[in-house]
């Protein structure tokens, strides 16, 4: 075990963090310099790192964080494109009309609708949608938020196209000397290592999430229902259980057979089809529509400055996608709504599987910096490659395609820009944190802080270490409000805790991947900006108190499916 005073060191930029964040409720803005400041002096005296080296890792770290702002940019341009064209409008407004029961309702746009979102944009974007839809419809604002964070905890994982999996564990295994080489030794590519950990991912969220469509409707008939039961959420249970096999049998085998790539993107959009579909011919809908008491029933905290609008199923007005009501739009259809999205699937699945262009792709546009300040250390931004590109190109297409005019384009810039933003920062800073304390053990010979505290945690926990190794994801994204940071800030943690211990390392990166997801149930900013759309700001306790009855189920059942998978299922896996 590594000398108590090194294993004390190497904890406190994570330390920096937690008490900024959580303690004093300190923005990431202003959290992730300080950890950044606190990295590169443990590294410099502790570790013995140069100046060089410290700029290098930051460096290499910055290259990394942009990568993902680039992905990020994309995704929410086309988001905040569709909003401003009216289609994600008609989109809602298809959906909205099946049924006024607000349990439909939470499955339909909370589970499959957020959930694809998730797939699409990611980073706390669904909920930011989502509640305010919710709002439209009539919803109680408190409600709309506590539901909305609940319903796609399967997506998070491979949100953003597979951001979390692919810049939070792809890139940071292929930059570490020490990972790579054990990989390759395994006759692996990074690649091929970190699909297959996704696999594992997939396999327990697959398990896990067959109750959260339930969930999502029992948490809005519990504690904000007239009667305060679960009876009418027991109700709907087979149109739950199909909602979740119709996104989760095509979630589970896009993992396994495309990659960490398109899991939450198709699976949604199959589920919304199938489940959709569904419901109009008739079926599983329920014999008596539930809806909430009276608005002059309501506790005055469900509602803060925007009042829940009305229950919109035909006619000529729509659900806004920022909440209202839309009182003359464009006569859209749902082919043509739904077309950037078919179109941005269409190319991602192209350029990932047509060798000749996605050479081409990672060739050209190519910003890089090799042997940075002379350290060994790399760092690059695939222009091209990234979906980052393919969404601005299907956001341009757009414009021709729903006709939208110069103030419309420009209000769809303007948005995106205002969302991006303050995630410059804080992210920069955060991965290049992480980079410190990877990149830490390479001036003196030594284990870096990373390996330094996933030793110390191995050897406490023990074997029992898998059933926990969600809940450290959790925290990770509890206190960095993203699943991709999570895996950036644990992954090599859970890669090195578990050769330690003698287990799979995928079965633990893989939960470590779902644990980032779990954590974003309660992670500040998101609930923060969840609130924050539907005029709620000041209740985050009380979200968060509610938030922890799935997180305590889904952290303790995905607990005891790694301790299944990596001591019983698969023990001999890599």
């Amino acid at each position: 075990m590594a000398d108590p005073l090194m294993i004390l060191l190497a904890v406190l930029p994570l330390v920096a963090i937690t008490v900024l964040m959580v303690g004093l409720y300190q923005p990431a803005t202003t959290t992730m310099p300080i950890a950044w400041v606190t990295a590169a002096a443990v590294g410099l005296i502790g570790w013995g790192m140069s100046p060089d080296l410290i700029a290098a890792a930051t460096i290499a770290g910055v290259f990394t964080a942009t990568e993902i702002l680039w992905i990020v940019f994309g995704a929410i341009l086309l988001l905040f494109t569709l909003k401003e064209s009216g289609a994600f409008d008609a989109i809602n407004a298809g959906f909205s009309s099946i049924s006024d029961d607000r349990r439909v309702q939470v499955v339909l746009l909370v589970f499959l609708m957020g959930s694809f979102i998730e797939g699409a944009a990611g980073f706390g974007t669904p909920a930011a949608i989502v509640g305010p839809l919710l709002v439209g419809l009539g919803f109680p604002p408190l409600a709309a938020v506590v539901v909305a964070l609940t319903g796609n905890i399967m997506a998070i994982t491979f949100g953003a196209v597979g951001t979390p999996l692919i810049i939070g564990l792809e890139d940071v295994f292929s930059k570490n000397t020490a990972i790579q080489e054990a990989i390759n030794t395994e006759g692996m590519t990074v690649t091929q290592y970190v699909a297959d950990a996704a696999v594992w991912a997939a396999s327990i969220h697959a398990i896990v999430g067959i109750v959260l469509p339930f969930i999502g409707v029992a948490m809005m008939t519990r504690f904000f229902g007239e009667e305060r039961s679960i009876k009418p959420a027991l109700q709907v249970l087979p149109l739950t259980i199909f909602a979740w096999a119709s996104f989760a049998i095509p979630y589970w085998l896009t993992a396994y057979f495309l990659g960490p790539t398109f899991p939450a993107l198709l699976g949604a959009m199959v589920g919304l089809f199938i489940t959709a579909g569904t419901l109009k011919a008739g079926f599983l809908l329920p014999d008596e529509e539930w809806d909430f008491a009276p608005r002059e029933q309501w506790p005055s905290h469900w509602v803060g400055d925007i009042e829940p609008g009305e229950s919109v199923s035909g006619g000529d007005q729509t659900v806004a996608a920022d909440g209202g009501v839309v009182q003359e739009s464009r006569d859209m259809s749902l082919g043509m709504a739904w077309a950037p999205y078919i179109m941005t699937a269409a190319l991602l699945v192209v350029t990932r599987v047509w060798t000749p262009l996605q050479s081409f792709l990672n060739e050209n546009l190519v910003i890089a910096w090799s042997n940075i300040l002379g350290t060994g250390l790399d760092g690059s931004f695939r222009t091209l490659y990234l979906p980052g590109a393919i969404f601005v190109f299907v956001s341009v297409i757009t414009y021709l395609l729903h006709g939208m005019d110069g103030q419309e384009v420009k209000n769809s810039w303007q948005e995106t820009t205002q969302k991006i933003l303050p995630a410059v920062i804080a992210l920069w800073f955060a991965v290049a944190t992480v980079q410190i304390m990877i990149n830490s053990g390479q001036a003196a010979g030594t284990d870096s802080m990373l390996v330094i505290l996933s030793d110390f945690t191995a050897n406490l926990a023990g074997g029992v270490y898998p059933f926990f190794s969600a809940l450290v994801g959790a925290f990770g994204a509890f206190i960095a409000g993203s699943n991709t940071v999570s895996d950036i800030l644990f992954g090599t943690f859970q890669f090195n805790a578990a050769q330690n211990i003698g287990v799979p390392t995928q079965i633990l990166v893989g939960a470590q991947a779902v644990g980032g997801a779990i954590g974003n149930l309660v992670a500040i900013h998101n609930v923060v900006a969840a609130l924050a759309v539907v005029g709620l700001v000041g209740e985050e306790g009380r979200v968060i108190r509610l938030e922890l009855i799935p997180l305590l189920y889904y952290a303790a059942m995905t607990g005891v499916l790694t301790i299944l998978f990596a001591y019983v299922v698969a023990p001999g896996a890599f």
